[in-house]
């Protein structure tokens, strides 16, 4: 498949998966706890599942030979040499509220590499892709390039994380504060979200922790794609979940992972 064409099938994804999730946006439907009172509340739609049903047929129809890692249904052909990263509601908190700030992503690796990513808010109409290279956005106002904003300067950033609550340990919570208390500003309740505004130039900053896989392998390629620098607090290879840390300017990446690493 040539690029033009897997970006052709991505979009198709992003289509299909859309439609299956508008229907329950700000509607009555069922919420099930995925923690069930064993751990912090994980709540989990109709529309998740829906999604996720969706865009796993159409990758096993397209891509037989494909593995597939989805937040609500699992692992399958993991060794493949191209695995397919899906979290059909990134946000979930946020859907469940009203609040539009969450979004569908889909991830594609290559030998555990995150080679395409694409974050899809259909309710805004706003698509953001990328593939390590370059970054892009449509939206109903058009598309355009992405670039991240220069800013070195640490009290100057705009930090985003999706909880503090997620920063669980003493140490990881310490850390955070730390970053928090020398930033200009800081946003909480951002999800995926926040990596596609640092992909655009509106903040600077984003530092979570406790993250799955599928919560971040779509958006390595785009923060990339745009500029920024996207890894684990060691340094490591974001694709993995846990501890990430993003910037929009490699300074200000390399000025947190000082702070992150005593």
């Amino acid at each position: 498949m040539s690029v033009v064409e897997l970006g052709r099938f991505m979009d198709d994804l992003a289509d299909a998966s859309g439609q299956a999730i508008l229907p329950f946006f700000r509607a009555q439907y069922a919420l099930t706890d995925k923690a069930a009172g064993t751990a912090a509340f994980d709540p989990v739609t109709e529309a998740d599942r829906a999604a996720e049903l969706v865009l796993r047929n159409m990758i096993r129809g397209r891509f037989p030979a494909h593995g597939i890692l989805g937040e609500e249904f699992g692992s399958e052909r993991l060794d493949a040499e191209c695995v397919w990263v899906l979290d059909p509601i990134d946000g979930t908190r946020a859907f469940i509220t009203g609040i539009p700030t969450w979004g569908t992503l889909i991830g594609l690796t290559r030998n555990g590499s995150a080679v395409r990513g694409l974050m899809h808010q259909p309710y805004l109409g706003e698509r953001f892709t990328g593939d390590g290279r370059t970054a892009r956005l449509r939206s109903l106002r058009g598309e355009r390039t992405l670039h991240t904003r220069r800013c070195s300067d640490m009290s100057a950033a705009m930090l985003a994380t999706t909880d503090p609550r997620l920063f669980t340990d003493g140490a990881e919570a310490d850390r955070f504060r730390a970053i928090e208390g020398r930033v200009r500003m800081s946003r909480y309740g951002t999800d995926c979200y926040a990596y596609c505004m640092l992909a655009s130039g509106q903040i600077d900053l984003v530092v979570e922790a406790g993250l799955k896989p599928y919560d971040i392998v779509a958006l390595i390629p785009i923060v990339e794609g745009a500029g920024g620098v996207i890894t684990a607090w060691d340094g490591g290879p974001a694709t993995g979940g846990g501890r990430i840390v993003a910037a929009g300017d490699p300074r200000m990446h390399a000025a947190a992972l000082a702070i992150l690493n005593p």
